[in-house]
Order: C-alpha cells, then structure tokens, then sequence
C-alpha cells in the first residue's frame, strides 16, 4: 500500500526552476567530492543484465525484478536491474583496478515492488560504488573510515547548497554517530527496528547503522540483505557482526529518519559461503559470479550505494521524493500532494 507523509505548514522553499537547478548542481558537485575522497574514476553501467548469471542485486529478496525477453538471443530473459551490487566487482576486475582505487556510476533502477510513497519510488537513481581493498582492510575501522570520508562529501555538499540558496541553512551535525544495530536494539528495546531509526537519529542528526542482515539477541534481523554481496557476519564493532550498514539522516521536513546510503566491505569465499548457508542458499554457489568468487577471480572490496534523488530531497527541503524525480504516482497522492503544496514533477 502507498503512504503519505504530511508535514505540518509545508511552504517549499524553492519554485520548479530553482529546484532543478539545485538537482543540476548537487549532482554534480557531490559526484566529484565523492570521486575524490575514494579515488574513484566514473565507468558506464547497465540498465539491465541477464537473467540467471547472479550478477542482479536481489534486495531482501522477495523483490521482483522486471524482465523482458530478447528477440536476438532466442527469448533468453533479461533483467533490470535492482542495483549494481555485484556488477561493480566483477567490473572491478575487468578494469584491473588496484587497491585503493575504485569506480562510480550512474545506477537507475525500477523497483516495481515498491511501497510509494514520500521515500520510495518505482524509480531508484543512485550512485553506486565499489574500491579494491586488501585483506588487512576487512575490518570495522576501515569501514567507519571510509563512511566518514564518505560524509565528508556530504557536508561540503550541503555548504554548497547554502550558499547557493541562504535560505537553507545548514543543519548536519560535524560528526557522524556510529553504532551497531544489536546496541541500537538494547538502547530501545521496546521500538520496532524503523522507530529506533528515527529515535536514534533524532538524537544524533546523523547515524551510521553497523550490522545490518545479521541476526540480533531476539533472533531478528534490523534488516534484510542479501547474503552474497555485503559481510554482515564477520565480527566487527564491540566483538559484534558486521562489516557492513547505512547511513541516515534526521530529515526536519519529514521529522523523520531517512536513509541515504547502504554499503559495506563485500563477502570472501568464507563470509559467502557461511551466508549463504544461513539463509540456505548454497545452490546459489553454482552461478557465475559467485563461481568467480570462490575462484579467486574477483577482488576483496568495499562499496554501495547512494540515493541521488533522496540526497537532493533533503538538501533542497523537499517533502516528498516526487518533487526531484519524475515517475508515476497513485492519483489520489497527487490530489493530495497539490492540496499540501508539494509539487509532484
């Protein structure tokens, strides 16, 4: 079912053609400081792959990706994909990329699957990333180094956008909280796992969730991912699983939390396999990419993604996702929407 969230005394702070040109410029001064904090260079992506290699991002899961047979290669089926998750890394070691060096692209999905509404869309644009790492950066603080460098970009961003328009004020705390979904549950054990998402970051501004897949003390999950691209196993943060997690903000408009990003150092041929018998899904050993990992043919890495849509959303104050992207809406959200002042593109 679709929602809507209906901030109080919404009043946009931007007209239609401000607001583009708020998009232009985020898009492409963020991409840059991202590229040069990680020393990423910019490859080309697809738009779809093939059906049955692994190389589709299968989300938590149940998701169903749209498909479409090919007439040139006798009805084989061809995927859209749902992010780049393990596309990057095969990339990674086709481009021969070496440690310390990465690459970034332009990612847009179709989710068709997805609940609409001010955060989700049926289109996901992202910017997807991914940088060879060494064995000995397979660790919690790597990670958390990468994350703050990472939001570094993000805070020189939003003082672009200040300055571009003062009437956005600044409002990211200088300093990232970092903790782990099993803390994040005994810190509020009475809140279901998103309640505890905005509890958290209402305190904080901004919060990085460590461990996100893996099982807690009750025996549930903060959230789903995939077992084959993210290590939310390997121990990390206070002795506790997880090499993995997002990122989220305390969105004023919305006064709530959004998630802005999903990343983590990948799986090795041993997290693979102890995942994949988790979730019993070992047969998923027999597909091409995850043959290619346990030949030792793809580099160790880290990577994710990146909301461009949502980071713009939040940097230009808007209320709903449909005010930076254009996609398809339930009419009665856009009769809505015109009636709060939210102006669905």
């Amino acid at each position: 079912m679709s929602y809507l969230i209906k901030p109080k005394n919404y009043n946009p702070l931007l007209d239609l053609k401000q607001t583009e040109l708020g998009i232009k410029q985020i898009k492409e001064f963020f991409q840059l400081n991202l590229s040069s904090e990680l020393r990423l260079r910019r490859v080309t992506a697809p738009l779809f792959v093939l059906k049955g290699m692994g190389i589709n991002d299968d989300l938590n899961g149940i998701e169903r990706p749209v498909s479409f047979p090919i007439k040139d290669l006798g009805d084989a089926q061809a995927e859209v994909v749902h992010s780049l998750a393990k596309w990057k890394r095969l990339t990674l070691a086709d481009y021969h990329i070496e440690p310390g060096y990465g690459i970034y692209t332009d990612m847009n999905a179709i989710r068709s699957d997805e609940e609409l509404g001010n955060l989700h869309s049926l289109y996901v644009d992202q910017w997807d990333w991914e940088r060879v790492i060494t064995n000995e950066d397979r660790n919690v603080n790597f990670l958390k180094e990468i994350v703050n460098r990472i939001y570094a970009a993000m805070i020189r961003t939003e003082y672009m956008v200040y300055e571009m328009y003062p009437q956005i004020k600044p409002c990211l705390p200088q300093k990232l909280h970092f903790i782990h979904s099993e803390e994040l549950r005994q810190l509020y054990p009475d809140l279901e796992p998103k309640c505890r998402e905005h509890a958290i970051c209402q305190k904080y501004g901004a919060v990085f969730i460590i461990g996100i897949g893996c099982k807690l003390s009750d025996g549930k999950k903060h959230d789903g991912r995939a077992p084959d691209y993210d290590d939310y196993t390997t121990k990390g943060l206070n002795d506790l699983p997880g090499l993995n997690g997002d990122l989220l903000l305390w969105d004023n408009v919305l006064q709530r939390s959004i998630e802005l990003s999903s990343m983590g150092i990948r799986v090795d041929k041993e997290a693979l396999q102890r995942q994949l018998k988790e979730e019993k899904e070992e047969k998923r050993l027999e597909l091409y990419f995850h043959k290619r990992l346990m030949n030792d043919t793809l580099p160790l890495s880290i990577g994710g993604g990146i909301g461009q849509s949502r980071l713009c959303m939040f940097y230009l104050r808007k209320a709903h996702i449909g005010e930076i992207q254009a996609s398809i809406w339930p009419e009665d959200m856009r009769k809505e929407c015109d009636e709060l002042d939210i102006h669905l593109i």
